[in-house]
């Protein structure tokens, strides 16, 4: 293998681990995927939103070839770079069954947004690590080809099935990866390791009271029941207008009249911007329209949420304000928006409508650590070639021919001897993949490949992820994967990430965490 890119936050590593001579240059950069708790929060809730649509809208990712590679043999035998080495597994309770194979709990997928907004997924598995932290998977499912980039909303769902997440949510926080695929898109390196933040899920729901869901950090909404008049009269003249209990006029040509009108009459609210709403007149004597009515200030949102409405206020679309804070660094730390309103008297009619707001809070559970809820397998290195390996991946793209056998909805399998010797993949500059005989086809990217695998226990120790598909004797139908070789500077890459430090996003209570 050639020079690594070994991405990582700084701050996670001892001054003395990342210095180096004045005269070399680091053999490492910084490719954050969503390291604060906040993004990672809107991360998830994306995906989770409406019962996982999301999730159930994605693909699997698909390589930028119209044909699956040719293989070359290399002739080498993938000579160790240095002493063979492993760590070893962790285990949990038992998983599922899959006739003769007993699937490992640690497997799963990664969901993304590749660089075009299409919703993405490969196969990947958390791995043992100082942190309980790690997943392994390919590395052209975490970084854009050649851009030097990560993808965007990047998870991972150990034991995915058609929308749900059995144990959690964990969003990636730093990458790792080899600097010749992600700087020279080389697939020698085609592998990655992604250290994720604790584990969450969108367990539950909450009604409180107005004050307590603008103070509320997490995930939050408003629901809108339409009520009866009375019922707004008796409770409106009890809470004001601060209150959950309010009108709107539906009719296009409403008809204004003053608070002493002696018909039948409401008081309304119309949304203008905060200008507008300052330069109206305070509590006059007649308490006219056009007077301020109410301004809700500074409630926190989420990234997601505050980018969308820059988006509509752009357009004209969201008459609100936008704030943003920021911490000493100038790095944005939390988001809020502000609304305004006038008084507005009109007549009484059919287009006046009642409506009571519920005020909704999204309770959400810390799971824990990825490697404590589900295990972790080991990691091998500069193992010989040749050696018995079990492969597992969520394979969905068709054959070549068409043919398209797999779902993508279960974990598949395949097990067998890889070849003795490396191959070559001109395509992808490959000078050294390891080869194994088996027909999963695209979905199953970044799966693991196990060494040593015990069906009891259901751990073993990956020594390669599925990187590519080959149809090698020309019959329309994948018939081999290979994998990049996990030798010595793959291990190097693998002991930096063990140095990574993620965080818990959600607090006791559901809270979103700072």
């Amino acid at each position: 293998m050639k020079r690594l890119l070994v991405p990582l936050a700084a701050a996670c590593l001892s001054a003395a681990a990342l210095a180096v001579p004045a005269t070399a240059a680091p053999s490492w950069a910084t490719d954050n995927l969503l390291p604060k708790p906040a993004d990672a929060y809107g991360a998830a809730d994306f995906w989770l939103d409406s019962n996982g649509a999301a999730l159930r809208k994605a693909t699997q990712y698909n390589l930028d070839v119209k044909k699956v590679s040719k293989l070359v043999s290399g002739g080498s035998n993938g000579a160790p770079d240095g002493k063979p080495g492993m760590t070893g597994p962790t285990t949990t309770a038992k998983a599922t069954v899959s006739k003769n194979v007993n699937l490992p709990k640690t497997i799963g997928k990664v969901f993304f947004l590749d660089k075009s907004g299409n919703y993405r997924w490969c196969s990947a598995t958390s791995i043992q690590s100082r942190n309980r932290n790690l997943v392994a998977t390919a590395g052209h499912c975490v970084f854009a080809n050649g851009k030097d980039d990560v993808y965007d909303k990047w998870i991972f769902v150990p034991g995915y099935y058609q929308g749900k997440a059995p144990w959690g949510v964990y969003v990636g926080a730093y990458a790792f990866t080899a600097y010749d695929l992600d700087t020279y898109d080389d697939y020698d390196g085609d592998f990655a390791f992604v250290a994720v933040h604790n584990g969450f899920t969108l367990a539950a729901r909450k009604e409180v009271t107005r004050s307590e869901f603008i103070k509320w950090g997490g995930d939050k909404w408003v629901e809108h029941e339409e009520i009866k008049k009375d019922e707004f009269d008796l409770n409106f003249a009890k809470y004001g207008p601060l209150g959950p209990y309010w009108s709107k006029d539906f009719d296009l040509t409403p008809e204004k009249v003053g608070h002493d009108y002696t018909g039948a009459k409401t008081l309304t609210k119309v949304e203008v911007t905060k200008a507008a709403y300052e330069a109206a007149p305070k509590d006059t004597a007649d308490r006219a329209n056009g007077e301020q009515y109410e301004k809700v200030e500074r409630t926190p949102i989420s990234l997601e949420t505050y980018k969308k409405l820059v988006a509509e206020k752009s357009d004209g679309k969201f008459l609100g304000w936008l704030e943003v804070d920021k911490d000493k660094n100038g790095n944005e730390i939390a988001w809020y928006e502000s609304h305004y309103y006038l008084k507005q008297w009109v007549k009484t009619g059919k287009t006046i409508r009642y409506f009571r707001d519920h005020y909704i809070l999204g309770i959400a559970k810390d799971m824990g650590r990825l490697g404590d809820v589900v295990g972790g397998q080991g990691v091998a290195w500069n193992q010989p070639l040749g050696q018995q390996v079990t492969a597992f991946g969520y394979p969905s793209a068709p054959h070549p021919d068409g043919d398209r056998p797999f779902s993508g909805v279960t974990p598949k399998w395949c097990s067998g001897k890889t070849a003795t010797k490396s191959y070559q993949v001109n395509t992808f500059r490959v000078e050294t993949h390891q080869l194994l005989k088996c027909s999963m086809t695209g979905g199953a990217d970044g799966g693991p490949w196990l060494i040593k695998y015990d069906n009891n226990k259901r751990t073993g120790y990956v020594n390669g992820v599925t990187s590519l598909f080959h149809d090698n004797d020309g019959n329309g139908r994948v018939d081999y994967i290979s994998s990049a070789i996990f030798d010595g500077e793959v291990a190097d890459v693998y002991n930096k990430a063990n140095y990574a430090e993620t965080k818990k996003i959600v607090g006791p209570n559901g809270e979103l965490l700072q």
